[in-house]
């Protein structure tokens, strides 16, 4: 198989979504992602249930990906799927299905690093996307991360700043549950968000020193908040919820904003991608791009089905590492705690 004509499937299980994609020189073939609506139930994933669903997606998953894309297996270059971060008994159900394909069809193996996924999303050939340039800043803020990354090169990237307890994602969906909305809560926050006056109340932003976050005082302010309120009116959250969730969405995003700004500051670079699930969220998007004309910034927002976990993102890594032979052993393990 010559290089200039590679064919990548992409397994991505690190959470509750079990995806497979098919990439044909860093174009995307196809991105089949099957939910588990069974965490809707308990208001966030059971890695138990998670796990067992994995087992029985993966093969119809992987079996679409390929039809989709129009090629059989035996076409595939080589398999690359999610090492980690994520939870240890999703990650094996990919990791052992990767593992297993790639020998029996005798083709390499590579293994992706989820968060680094995220931040190359952004390399997938996708028409009226344009890629960020090195150097750049990449924040990446989902249910289970937030951080600010520079990113020197597509394997050279260093943590500046991230979360020293929740992840953004985190404080919308805890806060969503406060306010009794389903799960997960971020695009029906989002939604109503548009619908209400951001500066309606006004929750203190966290002092974190640094480029550092922290989300954890930012949701007890939240729920104080709407105990107090909800005493003296048992009908506040139904008679405000729009603004509450206007109010709310407005403090984060002033958050990220604020680190991202120190972040451009300290290292003079003024090109910024984001990436992960609530890169979704139009408060933030609109809040970077309103950025390039006030401090010319270059700001690079994916496409929408790139943000969310997908295994897009981890067949871009992985064509990325097939180029450079960057090839895993098949005795490799999934890694619950992967460090970028």
């Amino acid at each position: 198989m010559h290089k200039e004509n590679v064919y990548i499937l992409g397994i991505e299980s690190s959470c509750d979504d079990t995806a497979a994609a098919v990439l044909h020189n860093g174009k995307v073939l196809s991105n089949i992602i099957a939910n588990q609506s069974i965490h809707e139930a308990y208001g966030g994933v059971v890695p138990e249930l998670a796990s067992r669903a994995h087992q029985q997606n993966i093969v119809p998953v992987v079996d679409q990906a390929l039809k989709t894309a129009g090629i059989s297996k035996n076409e595939l270059s080589a398999v690359a799927f999610t090492k980690g971060p994520g939870l240890m008994g999703s990650l094996l159900v990919g990791s052992s299905f990767a593992k297993s394909l790639a020998f029996g069809l005798d083709i390499p193996l590579i293994e992706v690093n989820h968060m680094q996924a995220h931040i190359l999303a952004h390399f997938i050939d996708k028409e009226g996307y344009e890629k960020p340039e090195f150097p750049f800043l990449a924040m990446t803020i989902s249910g289970g991360h937030t951080q600010i990354v520079r990113v020197d090169d597509a394997f050279d990237m260093t943590v500046i700043g991230e979360t020293i307890d929740d992840a953004v994602g985190e404080a919308f969906d805890k806060s969503g549950k406060l306010l009794g909305l389903g799960y997960p809560a971020g695009p029906e926050i989002d939604k109503r968000a548009k619908l209400g006056d951001p500066k309606a109340y006004k929750f203190t932003k966290p002092k974190v020193k640094g480029l550092n976050f922290s989300f954890s005082g930012l949701k007890t302010a939240i729920l104080y908040f709407i105990r107090d309120q909800s005493k003296n009116n048992p009908e506040f959250i139904a008679q405000n919820l729009n603004a509450i969730c206007a109010s709310i969405q407005y403090t984060i995003v002033g958050i990220l904003m604020d680190k991202l700004k120190l972040a451009v500051q300290e290292t003079g670079i003024k090109s910024i991608a984001i990436g992960g699930g609530v890169s979704a969220n139009s408060g933030i998007r609109t809040a970077l791009k309103n950025t390039e004309q006030k401090y010319g910034w270059k700001t690079y927002i994916p496409a929408f089905e790139f943000t969310t976990d997908n295994a897009a993102m981890i067949g871009i890594v992985g064509y990325l590492k097939y180029l450079k032979n960057d090839f895993a052993p098949q005795n490799t393990m999934a890694t619950a705690r992967l460090k970028l």
